[in-house]
């Protein structure tokens, strides 16, 4: 987007902006053709577990543009426009998952990365970087001195891989996973959407229509479906944030106990511990495995007693330690240490 002129008036340069939003909304081959590309990059990216490759991916990823055209109805109160968009954004969205599905079969065999599994557990923090980068995209389209290149491709980042990523894993099977990734998709374009669209008011896009102006209220009524699904989205990712923030203080909770326990026994130290949700016969469970490598196994009854010091679970369900015990032995020039004594196990 080239900056106006000195001749060229504010309401020019507001006529020529919505002129791009209403342009980059229109559904044609290069945008459905530009998507599957991106996709197929950022599939690849996920396979590689590569951060680098899933942004790069995103320089070709044009799914902003009905956002914004979504966007820029909602101020307007242009009807057609927002079919227009819905159409092009739900196009694109199909074409992206559909493009993840395809080489996910393609690549049935490859394992999930973790670059895959940070995309299906959404949480507020989510929601908020959506906001921001709707709000700087916005602000982008509508200042004479900022690109929009950049901070489109920063806003695709949180568009495409999300897609791509509930494609691969209903080609899996993964239903579950797939469904965390679509809401985190879905929450994005929904903040997006909004945080765009309050940015373009508030920069006088709403005196660019047919009418005089749109008071505030007026621009709240036709944003209402948006304020409702942020406030419903808003409630579930706090409660998923406020649960994974619970998990993990147990988790290294726990960790901070064992080490504690057992590095204090001479020749002992824990290596490494591993958190597994089980629903046995007696209902569900924490499984707590543990890997200790020292000279001296402990006692069954010195398991229990760790164990029992363990923090509660948050979710209330039992915790069970597992403790694998590797035997090592530290040999200095004057002989093997740490023997002729047990496991010391000081509660």
């Amino acid at each position: 987007m080239n900056a106006p002129s000195g001749s060229q008036s504010p309401g020019d340069w507001q006529e020529a902006v919505r002129g791009n939003i209403r342009a980059a909304a229109e559904l044609n081959t290069a945008f459905i053709f530009m998507n599957i590309l991106a996709a197929t990059i950022a599939c690849y990216g996920l396979f590689a577990n590569s951060p680098a490759i899933i942004i790069g991916a995103m320089i070709v990823a044009v799914l902003m543009g009905p956002i914004s055209g979504l966007a820029l109805a909602l101020v307007e109160g242009d009807i057609r426009l927002m079919l227009r968009s819905l159409l092009t954004l739900g196009v694109g969205t199909v074409a992206v998952v559909s493009a993840g599905l395809l080489i996910g079969r393609l690549h049935f065999g490859i394992p999930v990365t973790a670059e895959m599994l940070a995309r299906t557990h959404p949480n507020l923090i989510d929601l908020m970087v959506a906001l921001a980068g709707g709000a700087a995209g916005a602000y982008a389209s509508v200042s004479p001195r900022l690109s929009t290149a950049l901070v489109g491709v920063a806003i695709a980042t949180a568009l495409v891989p999300p897609l791509a990523t509930a494609g691969i894993f209903v080609s899996h099977g993964e239903l579950r996973l797939a469904s965390g990734a679509f809401v985190l998709a879905f929450t994005n374009m929904v903040a997006i959407q909004f945080a765009f669209a309050t940015v373009l008011w508030f920069s006088g896009f709403r005196r660019v229509s047919h009418t005089d102006g749109v008071p505030l209220l007026v621009f709240l009524k036709r944003s209402a479906v948006s304020i409702l699904l942020l406030a419903l989205l808003g409630y579930f990712l706090t409660s998923s944030l406020v649960r994974s923030v619970a998990d993990q203080n147990f988790k290294t909770a726990t960790e901070e106990t064992l080490r504690r326990i057992i590095d204090n026994s001479p020749g002992s130290h824990l290596s490494e511990v591993r958190f597994e949700r089980s629903s046995g016969e007696h209902g569900p469970a924490m499984i707590v495995r543990a890997v200790m490598r020292g000279p001296h196994q402990p006692s069954p009854d010195q398991v229990a007693g760790m164990e029992d010091q363990l923090p509660r679970n948050p979710d209330g369900i039992p915790t069970q330690l597992r403790v694998r015990f590797v035997e090592t032995h530290v040999i200095s020039r004057d002989g093997p240490l740490y023997e002729g004594s047990d496991f010391h196990f000081r509660p």
